[in-house]
């Protein structure tokens, strides 16, 4: 056995999640010998799609995904998706090969620990043969333990050494120890709640996990309960859940939520997108935050309260001191929540015409067609407040978000590795044409997976966002020609069908009662919606 070989089968030890990449000739022996020690490994087209598959897998498996990389362009292919993992916190294990000695030369030199910390991922090495598995441990503990991307480098060098005997058994990692929060805090935010006549409860990422805790303490304090849009479905099902804050927010949970005299963030970050740029906050609100990470406490914006705490935790502790109230729930709000809380309840103005279907109509249509099972995965762009506002999911391992570096393009990686961390639910991708065209080579990874991928492709033949944003200006960078999607999808085996309207869905009705052994792709031809709303409440601020 050689490093590379003990590099993999000690991550398989470990228990390691799902691997993907693309084989090459530096991460050849060690991906080998992932799937030697029971590791699957998905063998992507291009490394950019890779690193996407790894991030949602991670963040909806709970598990620590492996990234299988070549040495330099292998890994500066898989960057933009890396970043998006670091940025997120996801616990993602990056295993590139990397170049031998410096005095080697190689075509693939790069500094590839100055481009792990650049994108915010912790950049470690298997430094030789003796010291292998316990460079690996560290890394893989890193990852696991503090959430973090980070980026085990493996040198070629390295890699061809001899193995060293190894006696000890492997030790077991545990995931990230619950941070408790003090007496002082808890009992401050228990005053609050007690004070506060329209609490209102924002759980992000960090509150994932912590359903039940955040329920019990929002009904006994009378608050109401909302998400920042990679915790959405959270609260599914709650009479008092508002959805989604910020610009993907009905106008009745927009109002409600600037109606909250308290606004608690647990686990959230309260940025501009989660609050509209402070829109959605009350100037005489008080504002708290719970968090694991003292950093992250007032890092957006100032706050009255912060508690350095585990969401589902401080929940619980807070729970024990707040005496029950109704606050701001009462029928009537129940009434309001239930009548136009969310966007399919709200009422539209049809713009479907011309061989172009409204966005909105089409959305609506398809959250009714579809299996309320399901596990949506969104791309970048205009198009995105549709397939999040108006697709429900069952819970918040139905929704995989990978917003945190805004790039267009991820969302076909991002729904085959969350498929493949929930395969009982029918994946569905909403994703842009121009996201669509980025990543299209991926269709053939869930071609040969047999996925039942429904990809909904919102195409209106331009990166929209940029027409929406410049308005009268040229706009012939950015439109293009219209094309055949659903075509060129039949090309790598997919079912394929063009919707221009409502009659045009029997197709997708045809392929939910057959087999689903292929992946459909819906080429919708959307009608222009001059920007969608929730663009246009950004580019306001």
């Amino acid at each position: 056995m050689n490093v590379a070989e003990l590099v993999g089968r000690t991550l398989a030890g470990l228990g390691a999640g799902t691997a993907f990449g693309v084989v090459g000739s530096g991460n050849f022996e060690v991906t080998n010998a992932l799937r030697a020690g029971g590791v699957r490994f998905v063998a992507a087209r291009h490394e950019g799609g890779a690193a996407s598959m790894a991030d949602a897998y991670a963040r909806m498996s709970g598990k620590v995904s492996i990234l299988s990389l070549h040495q330099g362009c292998g890994l500066t292919n898989a960057v933009t998706g890396i970043t998006e993992a670091a940025k997120s916190r996801t616990p993602m294990l990056v295993l590139t090969a990397d170049s031998a000695a410096p005095s080697v030369l190689s075509n693939f030199r790069i500094d590839q620990d100055g481009l792990a910390a650049a994108v915010g991922a912790v950049p470690e090495r298997v430094h030789s043969a003796a010291s292998a598995v316990a460079d690996t441990v560290r890394a893989f503990r890193t990852a696991r333990q503090q959430r973090r991307t980070v980026v085990l480098n493996l040198p070629l060098d390295v890699q061809a050494q001899p193995a060293p005997a190894v006696s000890e058994p492997l030790p077991v990692v545990p995931g990230p120890a619950l941070v408790r929060p003090d007496a002082a805090s808890v009992a401050a935010l228990a005053e609050l709640l007690a004070a506060a006549e329209r609490p209102v409860f924002i759980a992000g990422r960090g509150a994932r996990g912590s359903r039940e805790p955040l329920r019990e303490l929002a009904s006994r304090s009378g608050a109401l309960l909302a998400t920042s849009a990679v915790a959405n479905g959270l609260f599914h099902g709650d009479e008092f859940a508002l959805g989604i804050s910020g610009g993907f927010a009905s106008p009745t949970a927009a109002e409600l939520i600037v109606g909250a005299d308290l606004v608690v963030g647990w686990g959230c970050a309260l940025n501009m997108w989660t609050t509209r740029h402070g829109a959605l906050l009350s100037p005489h609100a008080k504002l708290v935050q719970v968090d694991v990470e003292q950093a992250a406490l007032g890092a957006h914006r100032p706050i009255d309260l912060g508690v350095v705490g585990d969401a589902g935790c401080t929940a619980s502790d807070v729970l024990a001191l707040v005496p029950e109230r109704a606050g701001y729930r009462s029928a009537d709000v129940a009434d309001r929540i239930a009548a136009t809380g969310r966007w399919n309840d709200v009422e539209h103005q049809d713009l479907s015409r011309g061989g172009r279907i409204d966005p909105r109509t089409l959305t609506r249509l398809l959250d009714d067609l579809l299996p309320a099972e399901r596990i949506v995965a969104i791309d970048s762009g205009n198009f995105m407040g549709y397939p999040s506002a108006y697709l429900s999911v069952p819970d918040e391992l139905g929704f995989c978000f990978t917003q945190a570096f805004q790039s267009i393009g991820l969302g076909l990686g991002t729904a085959i590795g969350a498929a493949l961390a929930h395969p009982d639910r029918l994946p569905v991708l909403g994703t842009g044409d121009g996201g669509f065209h980025m990543a299209l080579s991926e269709l053939d990874t869930a071609v040969r997976l047999g996925m039942p991928l429904v990809v909904i492709v919102y195409n209106d033949a331009a990166y929209g966002a940029e027409v929406h944003h410049f308005g009268d200006a040229d706009m012939t960078t950015v439109r293009f020609p219209d094309s055949d999607i659903a075509a060129i999808a039949r090309g790598f085996g997919c079912d394929g069908v063009t919707v221009r309207s409502e009659e045009d869905l029997f197709a997708v009705k045809d392929w939910l009662t057959g087999p689903r052994d292929a992946p459909l792709v819906i080429d919708a031809k959307i009608a222009d919606d001059g920007g969608s709303w929730w663009l246009a409440e950004a580019f306001r601020h």
